[in-house]
């Protein structure tokens, strides 16, 4: 029979018509499982089960409950659905929390399961693929706050209750939400079982098997996902194949943003035939963002950034202004100190608020950068991936990123031996950090530009010049050529190029001479 749904077909994921589907999306973190970083809380406060503790002990039991009523309704609405769409996300990922799905009696909690259906009903409106993950399995499947773990151990896989209530859990999501073609994956267990606990993998594998016979029982076609160990980062697991429809996932933090550093997950999916997914990115700066999302896109690697939106950030689509008095509430909690009761009701009351989407700072130059479209300033290290990414020489200088390329790379302005691509806090790249790509006389260089439509841009370099060279710009029938002179790090306006809607490559040849290229900058003309 054919399937009706989002499925895996060969190393792609196609719809029921058979046409490939790329999934970009966006995880609402923060929102089900509440993560204290999210929230500017310290350890005290770092996972749900800590901070609803606090807020008991603070304002009292009936109104920590209207709280956390509140919070789930406000923190997503059909609001921020439109917004992710408009963004140019098609998908998102929802993390789940077991106790927010189940209540005390360990029975299906149908207030909050509402939630969840109304989620999903304002996706199928605005045509948004929807990944339900399990972020916060029965006991714990990591052992860490990420997953509300009650001893910091992934009980899970040691307390066989856990595991038979994990796969009931998995049943009655599958049951509900079967029949919703806007339903792209079940995501099994979100980063399970961290190297420290890595003496659990068997039970880690015959669990997902568990899982993957009693959904099949239930729903033949959805796909699976299937994350691998030690923050899903580690696919020794994977041994054969448990399943024919499954998406293999990954996922990525701080670190190169080049083939090498996913190589392993590529070998993976030519040598099974299958589609991979890195489900969860991001986390760091707009740089990081143009190199990793581009080369995913590139590589056609279906993905998912983490995260939509969090208190005082920058490096996420929206951002939640923080309350008034938050600071000190964050450092009472920290200390042990109760907050009176008033002051913390009016800090709590007024988050309910700024977590409104209406209320809330966009940063648009975070999904520009994730999608690489204008307004961008493009690190020129982050070329395309594709078939003019490697030259035939091997004897260029290089600093350790990008080196299967054979090209030229290393620091503008820095004796540093290797780059730092770890910025957690979104900071941009520092003088000293910026990197070039040298092109010589008869190399080219593509980089891609998305448009999401017909529209014109400026376009301009930073570089340097270390012989006078001539250069031929190429965005698809517009062509400029120029002569730049000898000179240190300087800027050039090429001028104005009209844009297409949908992918612009441009290509960039070296006549006669040598650039060290830095940076491109495509802004909009109106």
């Amino acid at each position: 029979m054919k399937n009706p749904y989002l499925h895996a077909q060969g190393k792609t994921i196609v719809d029921k018509h058979g046409r490939e589907v790329l999934l970009r999306g966006v995880g609402l973190g923060g929102w089900l499982l509440p993560e204290g970083y999210m929230w500017k809380f310290p350890q005290a406060g770092d996972r749900p089960r800590k901070i609803e503790r606090w807020f008991v002990n603070c304002i009292g039991e009936e109104d920590a409950s209207r709280f956390w009523d509140a919070f789930y309704r406000h923190f997503i609405t059909r609001a921020d659905i439109k917004a992710i769409a408009k963004l140019g996300f098609n998908s998102i990922r929802i993390p789940l929390h077991w106790r927010f799905l189940l209540d005390q009696e360990n029975k299906i909690d149908e207030k909050h399961w509402s939630i969840l259906d109304d989620v999903i009903a304002w996706c199928e409106k605005e045509k948004v693929y929807v990944i339900l993950d399990l972020h916060g399995a029965p006991g714990g499947q990591t052992g860490a706050n990420i997953d509300d773990s009650e001893h910091d151990f992934p009980e899970l896989f040691t307390h066989p209750e856990h595991q038979e209530l994990t796969i009931q859990l998995w049943e009655s999501l599958v049951r509900r939400y079967k029949d919703k073609e806007i339903i792209a994956c079940y995501d099994l267990l979100n980063e399970p079982l961290p190297n420290p606990f890595s003496q659990y993998h068997d039970e880690l594998v015959s669990l997902y098997k568990r899982l993957i016979q009693r959904i099949r029982a239930l729903d033949p076609y959805h796909m699976i996902s299937l994350e691998g160990s030690h923050w899903a980062t580690d696919w020794a697991i994977f041994t054969q194949k448990w399943d024919d429809n499954v998406l293999y996932h990954f996922h990525k933090y701080w670190n190169h943003p080049d083939q090498r550093s996913i190589q392993r997950f590529l070998d993976k999916r030519e040598i099974w035939n299958v589609p991979i997914f890195m489900g969860e990115g991001g986390e760091n700066n707009k740089e990081w963002y143009i190199g990793t999302f581009g080369m995913l896109d590139d590589l056609k690697i279906s993905w998912n950034f983490w995260t939509y939106k969090k208190m005082e950030t920058t490096n996420s689509p929206y951002s939640i202004k923080m309350p008034k008095g938050w600071v000190d509430f964050a450092q009472e909690m920290e200390a042990g100190i109760l907050t009176e009761k008033s002051k913390a009701m009016k800090i709590l009351w007024e988050y309910l608020e700024n977590v409104k989407i209406e209320n809330c700072i966009p940063h648009p130059e975070v999904s520009d950068a994730l999608f690489r479209r204008p307004d961008i300033l493009f690190p020129a290290v982050f070329y395309a991936h594709d078939e003019d990414a490697k030259i035939n020489e091997s004897n260029r200088k290089n600093i350790g990123f990008r080196i299967e390329d054979h090209r030229e790379i290393g620091f503008v302005e820095s004796d540093q031996d290797s780059p730092n691509f770890s910025h957690g806090q979104g900071q941009s790249w520092k003088k000293d950090e910026w990197l070039y790509v040298g092109v010589q006389s008869g190399d080219s260089i593509r980089y891609h530009l998305n448009s999401p439509k017909r529209q014109s841009i400026w376009l301009g370099l930073d570089l340097t010049v270390e012989d006078t060279a001539i250069i031929t710009v190429k965005i698809g029938l517009q062509s400029i050529q120029t002569t730049l002179t000898t000179s240190s790090r300087s800027s050039h306006s090429l001028g104005k190029f009209l844009l297409i809607e949908g992918l612009n490559p441009i290509q960039l040849s070296v006549e006669q001479g040598k650039i060290n290229l830095i940076s491109l900058q495509a802004i909009r003309v109106e």
